[in-house]
């Protein structure tokens, strides 16, 4: 099996403009099909306030414009003719398309000229800030590196977990025993990961596998209508991997957890727990366990340190004459005898 850290990420270098209509932006056509197969190659928008004015030494042309007021009012400022051609010395470049904002709207002449040059113009009632934000998230989304991994990943208690692993261990069982528990399955066998802001890994299924879910012997059985729409999600943001392993006498497996290992997916350095399984360990439990503890971990409890501080405080207390230190019971007597 190959690690995922060994994996090569996806990156789009171009999405058709037609996408920008599945953002969550709202948008209106005023070219109708104009332009809509044209390609977008930059994740970042400009504002064309020099190239409009006749300045376009650095003008960066293959991103999406944006007319916001600046831009709308700058236009009405000039005379017809001049409007007009100040389109066309823009119209030059490949511009990908252009997004009018605040409900601003141009002259059918001046659409025209976009027509003309095959440029698509759409139509937002959203402000420029608020447009502009939006749309940047959604072709950071688009742009971003996307990783194709094996394995099976589920919402513990919150926490991101996914399981890899050799095929044949155990994935999607345990996925299934978890969901029975009240967990909830994001994608089982084909988990697709995309890098966001640089500094977290979203995982999600693909649109064919959806929320199916293979059990061998079994066969493919339909997560969200046996188990309903709480026991799925489509989104998660990935905290843990949890990578199975079979049982081997001979390997050093962590015991008290002082070294928290990670992995580098993508960049992104994420947890790491490497679970040893043989037949008749409850994996399930275990698996919540872990979450928990990521829990613990990340609102700044470590058990792992604080049993390792009261050890060597215990140490330091009997370190003396004595050759051996004695441990205490919890309780000083037994109130009860339950």
């Amino acid at each position: 099996m190959r690690q995922i850290d060994d994996l090569k990420p996806m990156v789009q270098d171009k999405i058709p403009v037609a996408m920008l209509l599945n953002s969550p932006v709202k948008f209106v056509k005023l070219t109708e099909e104009t332009g809509l197969e044209n390609f977008i190659t930059d994740k970042n928008l400009h504002r064309p306030q020099l190239a409009l004015a006749g300045y376009v030494e650095l003008f960066t042309y293959q991103r999406v414009q944006i007319f916001g007021n600046t831009e709308t009012l700058y236009l009405k400022s000039l005379s017809h003719a001049a409007r007009i051609k100040s389109l066309q010395k823009i119209c030059e470049f490949q511009i990908p398309c252009v997004i009018l904002t605040n409900s601003n709207s141009l002259e059918k002449e001046l659409l025209d000229v976009f027509v003309a040059a095959g440029i698509a113009v759409f139509m937002t009632e959203y402000d420029t800030t608020k447009a502009f934000t939006m749309l940047s998230d959604f072709l950071d989304d688009q742009f971003s590196p996307q990783l194709v991994v094996h394995g099976s990943f589920v919402d513990i208690y919150g926490v991101g977990c996914l399981f890899v692993g050799r095929s044949g261990i155990g994935k999607s069982e345990i996925a299934l025993d978890l969901i029975e528990r009240g967990h909830r399955l994001v994608a089982d066998d084909v988990v697709m990961l995309t890098s966001k802001k640089e500094s977290l890994l979203m995982g999600t299924g693909t649109s064919l596998v959806q929320h199916f879910m293979e059990i061998r012997g079994l066969g493919i059985i339909d997560i969200r209508q046996m188990f309903g729409i709480r026991s799925i999600r489509f989104q998660k943001r990935l905290e843990i991997v949890v990578e199975l392993e079979d049982w081997d006498d001979q390997e050093s497996y962590t015991r008290t957890g002082l070294d928290e290992k990670s992995i580098n997916i993508m960049g992104i350095e994420v947890s790491k727990v490497k679970l040893p399984i043989f037949s008749g360990k409850n994996i399930t439990v275990i698996a919540e366990v872990i979450a928990v503890n990521y829990l613990l971990r990340t609102y700044g409890y470590d058990a792992s340190q604080v049993f390792s501080e009261k050890l060597n405080e215990r140490i330091r207390k009997k370190s003396g004459p004595k050759k051996y230190f004695e441990d205490k019971r919890i309780i000083p007597y037994f109130k009860d005898l339950e």
